[in-house]
């Protein structure tokens, strides 16, 4: 079988976002992007430096399909003049899995789409902005990646736990156990 064909029996057998929750996956993206940068006090400048796009299930390779992570983070480089390496930037990408998402919204009739997308990509901006300031190596494995993920669980609980959003502190109960960590922010 080839690629292009699994590629499209995958998309047949798994659930994508359709296009009127597109409005709402906007509605998220910006919440948590002002969230998070009142949070780290960033300015649009800090933005351009940790740049990333978002992707849906329709726009994945094969390979970035994931059948347990709510989105996945992967870097890129974007390349500045040839004359200048020090010009290069960290692109990233925060591709969604629409199937995962949509099951548990389906699955948890007190999960609301809206809030849950806030907060899977305040997670993943908390992401970038460690990487992107170094608090963090983006490659990190075993132990490390755990204790990286409660962190990033008790950052985004810290950005969101006073949003006044419908359902956002059933979300915010449902990643309770995630972060099992002390952390010191100042």
């Amino acid at each position: 079988m080839t690629i292009g064909h699994w590629r499209n029996a995958a998309e047949m057998t798994l659930r994508t976002f359709k296009k009127s929750d597109f409005a709402t996956l906007s509605e998220a993206l910006h919440v948590a992007e002002d969230k998070t940068s009142d949070f780290f006090r960033f300015s649009y400048d800090l933005w351009k430096r940790n740049q990333y796009d978002v992707k849906t299930v329709k726009s994945l390779p094969p390979d970035d399909l994931n059948t347990y992570a709510l989105a996945v983070l992967k870097r890129g480089t974007r390349k500045g003049p040839a004359s200048l390496k020090s010009k290069d930037r960290n692109f990233y990408f925060i591709c969604l899995q629409d199937h995962q998402i949509l099951e548990a919204v389906q699955r948890d009739e007190e999960l609301a789409l809206l809030p849950f997308l806030t907060y899977i990509f305040t997670h993943e901006l908390v992401h970038i902005v460690r990487f992107g300031s170094f608090l963090q190596r983006y490659e990190v494995s075993g132990a490390n990646r755990e204790r990286e993920e409660q962190i990033v669980h008790e950052i985004t609980f810290d950005i969101l736990k006073d949003l006044s959003l419908r359902k956002m502190d059933y979300v915010l109960d449902v990643y309770r156990g995630h972060r099992i960590c002390e952390v010191n922010l100042s």
